[in-house]
């Protein structure tokens, strides 16, 4: 029996390789941060469309058994701490892990540690949140909505979020200078409101060069246009 069989969803998405990453994923901004990582830390995994749309995926006993917040993505590593399977969800959790995996793209200690995890917590309290409210306002349900109050807050929201970030990559490529689990959180929701969205104008992001640029740098690297195609259905 192996390592990943304890785990109930691997019986509705059965492994195709027993030794390797399980992730449970679609193309969506929140997906693309962990398969990005992947691809970029060279590592192996077998990758699982999860449909958001089904509640016959995201929903079913087999995922709440790995994520309880039914959430994509989701993953096992069947070589975690100690040679023992791990399965985690929420996409910090799992970039941080991966980077203490293999020692890349997170610095082990010190100062330089902590502002990328600070930079990567202001993704996840900040970005993810507001950002994808201005996707249901300005693109998906929330347009039909006539009330104008809802869609400007949270475009002004966006807003000032994209201008503390314009300001930070004053001078830098990359959010704390070097490419980090930062940059691999941040950058797919810039992507996201300029590809998916089309709301550059409204988050007053198609007015920010520093920005324009930085994303511009994370769509050319070959693991990020790789890893945006994973989960796709």
């Amino acid at each position: 029996m192996s390592a990943l069989s304890d785990f109930p969803i691997t019986r509705r998405w059965p492994p195709v390789r027993q030794d390797v990453i399980q992730l449970y994923t679609l193309n969506t901004p929140n997906g693309i941060k962990t398969s990005v990582m992947l691809e970029e830390c060279g590592l192996e995994y077998d990758a699982h469309h999860i449909s958001i749309g089904n509640p016959e995926d995201q929903f079913t006993p087999e995922f709440l058994s790995l994520n309880p917040n039914n959430k994509i993505p989701a993953m096992i590593d069947p070589n975690g701490p100690d040679g023992k399977p791990l399965g985690l969800f929420e996409t910090g959790a799992m970039l941080i892990y991966l980077g203490d995996k293999t020692g890349k793209f997170l610095p082990a200690s010190g100062e330089a540690r902590y502002h990328t995890i600070q930079w990567l917590m202001w993704q996840m309290g900040g970005v993810g949140p507001m950002f994808g409210q201005v996707g249901f306002f300005h693109r998906y349900k929330g347009k039909e909505i006539e009330d104008p109050r809802p869609r400007t807050r949270y475009y002004n929201e966006a807003r000032r979020l994209l201008g503390v970030l314009e300001k930070q990559l004053d001078g830098k490529d990359w959010i704390t200078g070097e490419y980090s689990i930062a940059d691999m959180a941040v950058a797919p929701w810039l992507g996201t409101v300029r590809l998916n969205y089309d709301a550059e104008v409204e988050t007053g992001m198609s007015d920010m060069a520093n920005v324009q640029a930085y994303l511009d740098r994370f769509l050319a690297r070959p693991a990020v246009q790789r890893g945006r195609l994973v989960g796709a259905a």
